[in-house]
């Protein structure tokens, strides 16, 4: 059996849309680049949205929304994606890692609070595999501090926390939409934020600082460029795309959670393996393992031709720009460091049946038998 680690939720509907919009010769941003930006609000219940061309832009162009500049400092978990990171830097303020926990991989307010300092000007939070962030108690000490939030949410579309959805805790929330992700535009992102003022910033400063986009423009040529902007655009088939998995998001998100429910019932016996308890109010991009001789364990899945993956091998302070610009330790990112060293991302998708779980499962448990 041959189990990948990935498969793209695409249909027929979908492919059928976007060839319509490939062939009508209107291929940027339109009508569908609207319409999922409407529809996104009303998932999430946030009250604007801008698409992007990636997560990585929408954390950028956040940054930048909120001011960040040289001289800040802005607070980012020790494990993440090095977007996270590098949307800081991008900017001319300083990264700084705080220590997460080391079962979720998530920052917390404890860690948070050892890093603050009279610089600190915003935190990145990111909602690690789909687990929520601990945030209430984060956004109240934020509050009291004028500290700004942005929700990195690149693995969080269906992730709740108290009832409300993910990206209505902070300033903005950063969304992907890359292929392995829970819904693909091929690539792309969206930024959403309840601030209309931070809604118009963006939105201009995504492509080039103009005014107007195409869509708005009562006559032809008619806008102003008003800011130094970016080309950070979302194409109308992508938008297409994102829309068309958006309307059965639902159905696709509940088929996440029972695959979590089944590998959560077959794992829970190996004592090699941890992982966190199951919650209906994860999302599931993907689920994530944390166990014993986890580089031996990669390799026996590949031999048995299991697609796993690793969110993520170093923490983001050990990578060789940051460790030499900063001079950092690893040993003050003791948790960062254990996740690192233990994870193991398995397949969490919708076409993923039953058959191909339980083989996943039952490879694990005879790994951890032979070496026992």
């Amino acid at each position: 059996m041959i189990v990948p680690f990935s498969k793209s939720e695409i249909n027929r509907n979908d492919i059928k849309l976007v060839s319509k919009i490939l062939g009508s010769g209107w291929l940027t941003h339109g009508k569908y680049t609207n319409l999922f930006e409407s529809e996104f609000t009303k998932y999430t219940s946030t009250k604007y949205a801008v698409t992007v061309s990636s997560c990585t832009a929408a954390l950028h162009l956040s940054c930048i929304a909120l001011g960040f500049k040289k001289g800040d400092e802005v607070i980012v978990p020790a494990m993440s994606h090095t977007a996270t990171s590098h949307c800081v830097e991008y900017t001319g303020a300083r990264a700084i890692f705080a220590d997460v926990d080391k079962i979720t991989g998530n920052i917390t307010l404890e860690n948070i609070k050892k890093k603050i300092s009279k610089k600190t000007r915003g935190i990145i939070m990111v909602h690690m595999s789909g687990i929520p962030v601990e945030i209430n108690e984060i956004v109240k000490m934020c509050k009291r501090k004028k500290i700004k939030i942005i929700e990195d949410c690149a693995h969080a579309v269906g992730t709740f926390y108290k009832g409300k959805h993910s990206g209505n805790f902070g300033d903005v929330g950063c969304y992907s939409f890359y292929p392995t992700k829970q819904i693909t535009t091929g690539e792309g992102g969206v930024v959403t934020t309840n601030s209309k003022t931070i809604y118009k910033e963006i939105k201009k400063i995504k492509a080039f600082g103009i005014d107007k986009d195409i869509t708005e423009r009562k006559k032809q040529g008619e806008y102003d460029v008003k800011a130094l902007g970016f080309n950070y655009r979302m194409t109308d088939f992508q938008a297409a795309l994102g829309y068309m998995q958006l309307k059965r998001y639902k159905e696709n998100l509940s088929k996440r959670k029972s695959i979590a429910k089944r590998y959560c019932k077959n794992l829970k016996n190996i004592k090699n393996v941890i992982f966190s308890e199951y919650s209906s109010n994860n999302s599931y991009f993907i689920f994530q393992i944390l166990c014993e001789k986890r580089d031996s364990l990669l390799n026996f899945f590949k031999k048995n031709k299991i697609g796993v993956s690793v969110h993520y091998k170093k923490p983001l302070p050990m990578m060789t720009y940051y460790k030499k610009k900063y001079k950092l330790n690893e040993t003050n990112f003791k948790n960062a460091k254990y996740y690192a060293d233990n994870n193991i991302s398995l397949p969490n998708y919708p076409k993923l049946d039953n058959k191909e779980i339980d083989y996943i499962c039952n490879k694990i448990k005879r790994f951890y038998q032979n070496i026992n």
